[in-house]
């Protein structure tokens, strides 16, 4: 079986992909005109604006819905991954993902809000939605559907509970069965409050958490911080095959480092325009911006606060290319990748034993669970584009049963086979998004214009997609007409 899987994982993540979503990127940020720096100041200020409705949400509940999703196990774990298989300087590469995704974040949100519709009294959009209205197709946009479905709801739930169940065992020897358990019995008690429950629990958890992990690692730099040059150094020499030890894995890093980004941030993947539609706002590009930003948030800042954590205390192996490849370093030796965060919180606190390990675990028990929640939103927005009627109804509780079920049997297994698993449910959804995108950005760049045309009238800008030529924007029609 998993020399199958990694016949699968192969074929979706060949050269093709990893060096066609740095190209998508780049041509987004070009058509844009660099939308995620010129904008930036409006994207921080919009994050707090809006209001909630009752059929939608404010863009911060939206935000902190997308950075649920986006900051998970992938900014502890798959940093740490990124690491162990690509060395530092794959760090780098996700840099460089993280800045021109945050324009392929902004393209995808724009579409998502265009093309959203308002679904037994909650907005609904995503890429399915998008895709069929912008292609006239709507096979396409179910393609993107039942994509959506199998790898957020049976295939990536499990890396995150996986991710749980490991640090939890290494931190408090809780055992993965037990550590399951709990997970099903909580996650059921918030997915069955539906969107308005799972929002409010992302805005209470997200921020406090990715805060107090950012605090701790500034601690630590600033308990190291005559290594900053020297660690910024490693990773850039390291990017480009120019530092002696990790010379010869400039393919691994650009390969590990845009995985792992695209694992975390999501930008590209689609995950991000789905709570991007839920959001109430008064033209598509201000939630658009909003998302843009939070791929800023999640890699640029949580995952790089993992990265100077493992390489300031040293606490990383490096295999060549994956898990059967040759050390090049081995810092920690019997040690995984799922616990270099921990032994370097531990590391650098060795008199307050064991609370690195504690404290890891507790953040990504708070991160992997809110990006389950998310995950189950996804799900259930596209069982909504699929189902209408009481179907719609059955099909969102057979959704949940799979989710909990997912989030089982994901704390039980291995984490290799979890996150193998994992990227193929990323891969198959990156596949579907791209494709649909290229095929309909020109709604969102003729949106961007628009804004930023009202902007400079020093008018709070207004969305008329009929004015615009923008066709099947049927939601913001109807809005107007109301108006």
């Amino acid at each position: 079986m998993e020399s199958f899987l990694t016949t699968i994982y192969d074929a979706l993540w060949g050269p093709i992909l990893i060096y066609g979503i740095l190209v998508i990127g780049l041509m987004y940020t070009i058509i844009t005109r660099f939308v995620q720096v010129r904008l930036v100041k409006d994207s921080v200020k919009l994050m707090f604006a809006g209001e909630k409705s009752d059929s939608g949400i404010s863009s911060f509940e939206a935000l902190s819905l997308a950075l649920s999703g986006r900051v998970g196990t992938g900014n502890i774990v798959g940093t740490a991954t990124a690491i162990a298989f690509g060395g530092p300087g794959a760090i780098f590469w996700m840099w460089v993902t993280a800045f021109i995704g945050a324009a392929t974040a902004f393209v995808e949100s724009t579409l998502a809000q265009i093309y959203k519709e308002e679904n037994n009294g909650v907005y609904r959009g995503g890429p399915a939605y998008y895709i069929e209205k912008g292609t006239g197709q709507r096979w396409f946009g179910m393609i993107f559907a039942f994509t959506a479905i199998i790898a957020t709801a049976m295939l990536m739930t499990g890396v995150q509970a996986n991710a749980i169940a490991s640090a939890t065992k290494n931190a408090f020897g809780i055992t993965p069965a037990i550590t399951g358990i709990v997970l099903v019995l909580v996650l059921g008690f918030i997915i069955i409050g539906g969107v308005r429950r799972i929002a409010k629990a992302a805005t209470l958890i997200v921020p406090f958490m990715a805060i107090a992990y950012i605090l701790l690692a500034l601690v630590i730099i600033a308990m190291n911080i005559s290594e900053v040059p020297a660690v910024f150094g490693l990773i850039v020499r390291s990017a480009f095959s120019v530092d002696a030890t990790f010379g010869g894995l400039i393919g691994s890093a650009i390969a590990w480092g845009v995985k792992r980004a695209i694992f975390s941030n999501e930008a590209g993947q689609g995950n991000g325009a789905h709570p991007a539609a839920a959001a109430e706002v008064s033209h598509p590009v201000k939630q658009g911006l909003v998302q843009s930003f939070s791929v800023y948030i999640d890699t640029l800042l949580v995952c790089s606060a993992t990265a100077f954590m493992i390489l300031f205390m040293g606490t990383y192996n490096v295999q060549e290319g994956n898990e059967s490849g040759p050390y090049i370093v081995e810092h920690v030796p019997g040690h995984s990748y799922t616990e270099y965060t921990q032994i370097a919180v531990d590391s650098a606190f060795t008199s307050l034993h064991g609370f690195g390990s504690a404290f890891v675990a507790i953040a990504l028990f708070f991160f992997a669970f809110t990006t389950i929640m998310s995950y189950y939103y996804i799900s259930e927005t596209n069982v909504a584009y699929l189902m209408r009627g009481k179907a719609q109804g059955k099909g969102v509780f057979f959704v949940k049963i799979i989710v909990l079920a997912a989030a089982y049997f994901g704390s039980v297994r291995t984490a290799q086979t979890a996150w193998l698993i994992g990227d193929i449910g990323l891969g198959m959804m990156v596949w579907v998004n791209i494709i649909g995108m290229l095929l309909l950005s020109k709604p969102a760049i003729i949106a961007l214009k628009d804004y930023e045309r009202q902007r400079k009238q020093g008018i709070d800008p207004q969305f008329d997609p009929q004015a615009l030529g923008i066709q099947k924007a049927d939601f913001w029609v109807q809005r107007n007409q109301k108006k």
